[in-house]
């Protein structure tokens, strides 16, 4: 179809969808293919492009004074039908043009717009960008055309695959589908998105394919037949397809014969609107599906120019294309020869708005509008350029295109800074790759109150303005075909919940994985974590290893039963000291307490009340000072109490023998001065051990974890281990040698009978001592403490019990042996 014009455009369009081309031989003549198929949304498409052509000349705002034309090829759906059109285009006929005598003239088009396919407007470009043609696409979105090096004269109003594939990621990411299938055709369309799902879901890392297959581009049943078959066996619910629209026919008649359901489709801008599919047989499978569409539009006007269509009002050039578009819609023949029993004769005057035709449809404009604003890009781009001042012009000295030799380089140069808004309100400009500003609409096929299936948009997704992707979505108005009207899940491997991670399998896509626990003292607290953490030095993991909790701490406490009855104990043997030195006191003058060395009985009474009180040191939660204070306070204590023992044992034995002849002179070495000092001198010896002991080493408080991972125990360190065992050593020192000194006067007559207790005494001290030492080492935590204050505890019992039980039992119980007879053994029972 042809308009002459003073500057003409051209179109490439695909009003047929198919071709057959003749067998050639060297003896026939050359045919032409014959072109079948009437595509009769690809004849609106051709038609939309003569409504803009025809609008812009009506319109004085922009090309005033200059008539555009437009040169309309129809592709036949076959690459070299659509490449040919694509070089007369370029290189122009004698009809159409006449050269001037010096060959210089305008070419036949300065601009084009097409074509339909990716591979032929690949095949376009390659050539015509030689010729520096801008050509400009209404529907070829393969990401490779943004390639400027390869294609510099290159644009689209439809955004690229590249973008295309990034929106579907985005409604993948929004539903939580990790796990699907893509399909796509054997083309240079098909392919390149292929490369891009690859490329893209490698960077997010979250989602992957299941499987990815190639719809053949020829029909071959087997071929289908095992990719439907993959399909229904694949545990992934949720499938792609970026496939034409008699690609995806073939394919849903092969699902329909398998009665594949229970999968969520996917569709690309090629068959999204494509009404073909939404039949009442393929409704069961195909209901539910989300596609990326075209941006709807509005066309005003454009229904009116479509009425006016008719095979007697239009000029021989387009006659024979309109004709065909008649006896399509109406299921006529102009010619009485064609005729067969189905058809009848076409008159030219049927009603068109009466015929069940989509070519009137101008409510869901989408590849339409697209081709609407290629043709207001080049007018704007030739507008600008008619605009140019002279010798402010952007060519070579400032120079300005001319309207009688424009070439089509020129009006290159202007296309690249179109911007425009419609009269729908978009803005219309290019990028540095020749695309558009990138949005889609989402749609959704769903269930028409008549049981058809149409398609209701529920969504769009743009470029946003930090460069990414913007998906908003409206969830309430989208048709699921599940029995809960909810998204499906597709997941090859469940998400792990927090206090779990990933454990991914050899040789297994990235989203097919196991959860495993996280170890004790380790969390995850986010969804599919790819590894467990530490906890802090000071927590430890929760039950469910979802957070961390602050570590059980462990010390022998006050409040535990364990440290209740130590505590009572120590306390209790406190008290029995205060009562039995107050009895002692109170009974001073009595023989048996002046006999058996009131002040060191009394001083011995004072350090096993120390003793008993000290072993409080060790319940509680260990502080500096606590840990600091209860060894040395527990040495100190013990030295003065052995000490008064060992020294009351010595006077015991000078006594004994100063008796003897001779012996008296023994006394004067154990008077009281002496015994004080002495018991001063031995206790001062393990102070001084004390004090060098916190001065180099001393001990602190000590978070042990060595014990139980989730406790903290807290104890005190000692410091120094040489320094602890001096201490006791000692004491040990000490306690042996009161009870060989004991033991040597254990014979001595009943007047002095005091050195069988301290032998007795000292036996009991020095057997708990020594089981102390064994079950100190092997005791952990806060158990050692405990330990160690029962020992403490236990001798110190034995001590009091020991020395001076008999002694009370005497002054409390038999006040007759409490006399100075009995004393010296002259005591007689009456």
């Amino acid at each position: 179809m042809h308009k002459f014009g003073d500057v003409v455009l051209g179109g490439l369009f695909e009003v047929h969808y198919t071709s057959v081309f003749p067998k050639l031989t060297f003896t026939s003549e050359p045919q032409q293919p014959v072109c079948k198929g009437f595509d009769t949304l690809g004849f609106r498409h051709a038609m939309t492009m003569a409504f803009a052509v025809d609008e812009i000349n009506k319109n004085s705002k922009i090309l005033p004074n200059l008539t555009l034309g437009y040169s309309l090829y129809d592709n036949c759906g076959a690459l070299a039908i659509g490449l040919s059109g694509a070089l007369s285009l370029a290189s122009g006929q004698e009809e159409q043009f006449l050269l001037k005598e010096n060959c210089s003239g305008s070419p036949p088009v300065v601009g084009i717009v097409g074509d339909h396919y990716s591979t032929f407007s690949i095949a376009s470009a390659n050539v015509l960008g030689l010729y520096k043609m801008p050509i400009v696409s209404y529907f070829a979105t393969c990401s490779c055309l943004s390639d400027r090096q390869r294609f510099a004269t290159f644009f689209r109003t439809i955004p690229s695959d590249a973008f295309q594939v990034r929106a579907m990621i985005q409604i993948l990411k929004y539903f939580g589908w990790t796990w699907f299938g893509l399909l796509v055709t054997d083309d240079d369309y098909g392919l390149h998105v292929a490369q891009s799902f690859q490329s893209d879901l490698a960077e997010s890392g979250k989602s992957c394919l299941a499987y990815l297959e190639v719809l053949p581009w020829d029909t071959n049943p087997n071929e289908l037949r095992r990719i439907v078959n993959l399909i229904k066996t694949s545990t992934a619910r949720v499938v792609i397809v970026f496939a034409h629209e008699i690609h995806m026919i073939q394919l849903m008649k092969e699902v329909a014969q398998q009665n594949v359901t229970g999968r969520q489709w996917i569709a690309s801008e090629a068959w999204t609107t494509a009404s073909v599919l939404q039949t009442r047989e393929l409704a069961p499978y195909l209901r539910g599906t989300l596609g990326i569409a075209i941006r709807r539009g509005e066309i005003p006007g454009l229904k009116d120019f479509l009425l006016k269509i008719r095979p007697d009002t239009n000029d021989n050039n387009g006659n024979n294309l309109v004709k065909q578009f008649w006896e399509h819609t109406f299921k006529c023949k102009f010619k009485p020869s064609d005729w067969n029993d189905k058809e009848t004769a076409c008159t030219g005057n049927e009603n068109i708005e009466l015929a069940e035709t989509e070519f009137l449809d101008v409510s869901n404009l989408r590849p339409d509008y697209n081709v609407y604003k290629a043709v207001y890009a080049l007018a704007y781009a030739l507008d600008d350029m008619l605009q140019c001042e002279p010798g402010k012009g952007p060519f070579n000295g400032h120079s300005c295109a001319s309207l009688q030799a424009v070439e089509p380089w020129q009006v290159l140069h202007y296309l690249q800074k179109v911007n425009f808004s419609t009269n729908f309100g978009d803005q219309v400009s290019f990028d540095e790759n020749g695309d558009a500003l990138p949005i889609y609409d989402v749609m959704n096929w769903q269930q028409l109150p008549d049981g058809k299936t149409g398609t209701q948009n529920v969504g769009e997704v743009k470029k946003s303005i930090s460069g990414g992707e913007e998906l908003t979505l409206d969830e309430n108005n989208i048709f699921w075909n599940t029995d809960s009207n909810k998204p499906m899940r597709s997941v090859c491997s469940e998400s792990c919940p927090p206090g779990t991670r990933m454990a991914r399998e050899k040789n297994q896509p990235e989203c097919c994985f196991t959860c495993v626990s996280c170890s004790g003292g380790k969390i995850s607290n986010k969804t599919n974590s790819l590894e467990c953490f530490s906890c802090p030095e000071d927590f430890w993991s929760s039950p469910h290893h979802d957070h961390c909790i602050p570590k059980k701490t462990e010390f022998l406490s006050y409040q535990e039963p364990l440290g209740i009855c130590l505590t009572t104990t120590s306390l209790l043997g406190t008290f029995i000291c205060a009562v039995v030195l107050g009895i002692f006191i109170y009974h001073r003058r009595t023989p048996i307490v002046r006999a058996n060395n009131s002040e060191l009985s009394f001083l011995l009474l004072v350090s096993l009340k120390l003793c008993f009180l000290c072993s409080l040191l060790f319940i509680g939660r260990p502080r500096l000072w606590t840990c600091q204070l209860r060894h040395a306070a527990f040495g100190i204590s013990f030295v003065l109490c052995v000490s008064c023992i060992l020294v009351k044992t010595m006077v015991v034995l000078a006594v004994f023998k100063a008796s003897k002849a001779g012996g008296g002179a023994n006394l004067k070495w154990f008077g009281a001065m002496q015994q004080r000092g002495t018991v001063l001198f031995l206790t001062c010896i393990q102070a001084a051990i004390c004090v060098a002991w916190l001065v180099s080493s001393s001990p602190t408080p000590y978070k042990n974890t060595q014990y139980h991972n989730d406790k903290i125990v807290y104890e005190c360190a000692v410091g120094s281990t040489v320094a602890f065992g001096v201490l006791l050593g000692y004491i040990g020192i000490l306690a042996t040698v009161s009870f060989f000194m004991a033991f040597l006067a254990r014979n001595l007559p009943n007047n002095f009978n005091e050195a069988k207790l301290i032998t007795f005494s000292m036996l009991i001290f020095c057997a708990v001592w020594v089981a102390f030492v064994p079950a100190y080492i092997n005791s952990p935590g806060k158990y050692a403490d405990a330990v160690e204050v029962f020992a403490i505890l236990a001798s110190s019992f034995g001590l009091l019990v020991a020395l001076f039980g008999p002694k009370c039992y005497l002054i409390l119980l038999k006040p007759g042996m409490n006399t100075k007879k009995a004393v010296m053994g002259r005591y007689t029972k009456s």
